[in-house]
C-alpha cells in the first residue's frame, strides 16, 4: 500500500491502526489524517522508538495489507 492508497483508505485503516498501535489516541489519528510521516512520528512519540524502527514497523504492516 502506498501513501496515496493510505490517504484514500484512511477511514477504514484507523480502526486497524488502533488495534496495532493501541496507544495512539483518536486525536493522533485525526492529526495523522493518512499521512505516513505523521504516523511514523506518532508511533515514535507514543512508543519511544527510533524513527527508523517506526518506519520499518509501519512499512511491514502496510505491506501486509
Amino acid at each position: 500500500m502506498n501513501t496515496m492508497e493510505m490517504k484514500g483508505n484512511w477511514t477504514d485503516l484507523k480502526g486497524q491502526i488502533k488495534e496495532k498501535w493501541g496507544e495512539l489516541t483518536d486525536d493522533d489519528l485525526t492529526r495523522i489524517d493518512g499521512k505516513r510521516d505523521q504516523l511514523v512520528g506518532a508511533v515514535q512519540k507514543r512508543y519511544g522508538v527510533a524513527q527508523s524502527a517506526a518506519e520499518r514497523e509501519i512499512d511491514s504492516w502496510l505491506s501486509s495489507r
